[in-house]
């Protein structure tokens, strides 16, 4: 099986691709922004509990290809929709080489500040936020750049941990999930038992009673090792592939391919991925353009008269 990399240089060679196609792709990531929705009921959710949330996925902010202009279009877009409640789902730092300028972590975090939502913004960190902290990875521990921007801007960073929220009347935990790819082992310094800074076991001993759970974390995997008393969760890393076709990504970085690439899955709990919004690799979209997730649960919907 070939690298996402190695698919994407791939297709920078293959003199096939018509120029219209090419340019397409290129283009997609900077001109185009959906808004993806999704109306679940998931077992045991409590009746008369109707809650809304945006999700925002990988970023990777840059120039031009996600500068602050383009981050606060999507910031004006998500406050658009009204949700309930707010969620980065990580990878805010730039993911490829291929840019003109890499905007600093104060910028676009100044920016995601401008979030707003009745339940509040909430976010959690992905591999990239970690990769990018040369610091970080050397020492294997230690605050993120991504982080403590994101920390200034007025936005809490869950790392292995939970909130109890309300709505109505209703409780519900949002719970985040620490990074599962957050060390890489060639800039290890420390020795790091693990690459990984997640604790799916830890985060949900903190939930201390019977209401419905929402998941953040960035990388979908670990939707295979989640209790069915989690609700929802909400996963980005993937950007659906980045190109699909047909319905199917040729290349997932996931291991469990195409089953956890994009959109809604039934795993152990209801799974949402995240198409993401920026790039990897290079900037270069096909078939899956960016995109805000807007979730709905637990939403009553009107009979036809």
């Amino acid at each position: 099986m070939i690298s996402r990399r190695q698919f994407f240089q791939s297709i920078g060679g293959l003199g096939a691709l018509t120029t219209s196609t090419a340019a397409y792709g290129f283009g997609e990531p900077v001109l185009r922004l959906d808004v993806t929705s999704y109306d679940l009921r998931p077992p045991r959710w409590p009746p008369g509990l109707e809650l809304s949330i945006a999700a925002i996925a990988d970023l990777h902010a840059c120039d031009p290809w996600m500068s602050l202009d383009h981050i606060e279009a999507i910031v004006h877009r998500t406050n658009a929709l009204k949700p309930d409640i707010i969620v980065m789902l990580g990878d805010y730092v730039a993911g490829h080489h291929h840019i003109t300028r890499r905007i600093p972590a104060e910028e676009w975090a100044m920016v995601l500040a401008g979030l707003k939502a009745p339940l509040g913004v909430h976010a959690i960190l992905g591999n990239h936020d970690y990769w990018d902290d040369r610091t970080v990875q050397r020492e294997g521990l230690g605050l993120t750049v991504a982080r403590r921007a994101i920390e200034a801007a007025g936005i809490p960073v869950y790392e292995n941990e939970v909130a109890r929220l309300a709505k109505s009347g209703h409780a519900f935990w949002l719970a985040g999930l620490g990074d599962q790819l957050a060390y890489l082992p060639a800039q290890r310094f420390r020795p790091v038992r693990r690459i990984g800074v997640d604790d799916l076991g830890a985060t949900l001993a903190k939930i201390t009673d019977d209401a419905p759970v929402v998941l953040l974390a960035h990388e979908p995997d670990i939707a295979l090792r989640v209790p069915s008393r989690i609700a929802l969760q909400l996963s980005g890393h993937t950007h659906g592939g980045q190109v699909r076709l047909f319905g199917r990504s040729p290349v997932v970085p996931s291991r469990y391919g195409n089953r956890l690439a994009y959109g809604h899955a039934r795993v152990n709990c209801d799974v949402i991925v995240s198409g993401g919004l920026g790039c990897s690799i290079v900037p270069f979209r096909l078939g899956v353009p960016p995109e805000i997730v807007l979730v709905r649960l637990g939403w009553q919907i009107p009979a036809l008269s």
